[in-house]
């Protein structure tokens, strides 16, 4: 098997295939068991759509979670998976790409499994920058536990672990991820398949750690969350769809732009401001892409989607590889001198 260079950077050296596929070819043979209504499902169609174009062999694909309903994931696609343990999933998978360069990496993971046990695991591998696609299903609850408040949830958010309110302040998961300094970031919503593939595609087409937050609903113990982003008169006054080299302008006919204040930015009426005065994004910016993420609020009243931030720079995976070949070579590797050097002690009893 010879792995063949896509010109897809973060597809490089994954063996390809001629095989014409189709979405049929990446469903399994498990019956799907979310509850109807889910977002998840959505998700796993448009995920199961847009694989057969990458034109990776099925062997050579590998999808990892954690612990949620999200983490369901791997089950129902026709490619090697893993079912980890809780919080886990972005260690597990730092390891299998360390140690397989010739496998697509995904990680499926939800707010709770990345965000609260999982936070920490998460946070490193976007600042080391592991080359792997990292799906993380925001529905702001909850789910497979059955209904408590997340890290994502709204401050007063009333739920079975916080009946008079939340008193958290929740997180941004893309304010966090560029925090971190992740070289990719993106944000699509489950109701919008053609957002939600673009997106990806991006996401795949880099080398590097890129994390994808998906606006999900559940219907069971969080419906309607992110219902006034799906109304089609709403959705064009909130959502902000940012394009690279594009100026920032949205709603119906292009009536709302994104303009600088002060340190950070601001939404104004386009009549109202000059042309030049409009942002044009840039996503190897991270400071305007930081700006952007803190433009989102809690109830909705902006919420910006599309690629954040997409730069380049090298890889763990890549560099640890490089670091192992270097040392083989200069045969500097002696793990007998390691063991008994002089900073070792012999206990005795």
């Amino acid at each position: 098997m010879t792995a063949i260079d896509l010109g897809i950077p973060g597809l490089t050296g994954v063996p390809t295939t001629d095989e014409k596929q189709t979405a049929k070819d990446y469903k399994s043979d498990q019956e799907v068991r979310w509850c109807p209504g889910c977002g998840d499902y959505v998700v796993l169609n448009a995920v199961q759509s847009f694989l057969p174009s990458l034109g990776l062999k099925r062997e050579n694909i590998v999808f990892i979670s954690g612990i949620g309903c999200s983490s369901r994931f791997p089950y129902y696609m026709n490619t090697y998976g893993m079912h980890s343990i809780h919080g886990r999933a972005p260690a597990i998978a730092t390891g299998l790409a360390v140690s397989r360069p010739d496998l697509s990496v995904w990680v499926v993971t939800g707010d709770g499994d990345a965000l609260s046990i999982g936070g920490n695991h998460l946070i490193h591998t976007l600042r080391r920058n592991v080359n792997l696609k990292i799906l993380l299903f925001n529905n702001r609850i909850y789910g497979l536990t059955k209904g408590q408040y997340s890290p994502t949830s709204e401050e007063g958010k009333v739920t079975k672990s916080t009946p008079a309110g939340s008193l958290d302040h929740p997180f941004n998961p893309v304010s966090l991820a560029l925090g971190a300094e992740a070289s990719f970031v993106g944000r699509a919503i489950d109701s919008d398949k053609a957002g939600l593939t673009s997106v990806l595609r991006q996401a795949a087409e880099h080398r590097g750690s890129a994390l994808v937050e998906i606006y999900q609903n559940c219907p069971i113990f969080n419906d309607g969350a992110f219902d006034v982003l799906k109304d089609a008169d709403e959705a064009q006054r909130r959502i902000i769809n940012v394009v690279d080299g594009e100026p920032i302008r949205f709603g119906r006919e292009g009536e709302y732009c994104v303009v600088r204040e002060g340190f950070g930015l601001a939404v104004a009426k386009s009549a109202d401001v000059d042309a030049s005065d409009i942002v044009v994004h840039d996503a190897s910016d991270l400071n305007l892409s930081f700006a952007l993420s803190r433009l989102s609020t809690q109830d909705l009243t902006h919420t910006v989607t599309g690629v954040f931030r997409r730069a380049d720079r090298p890889t763990y995976d890549d560099s640890a590889r490089a670091q192992v070949a270097e040392a083989k070579a200069a045969k500097a590797a002696d793990l007998s001198k390691l063991l008994h050097g002089k900073d070792t002690w012999t206990v005795v009893g």
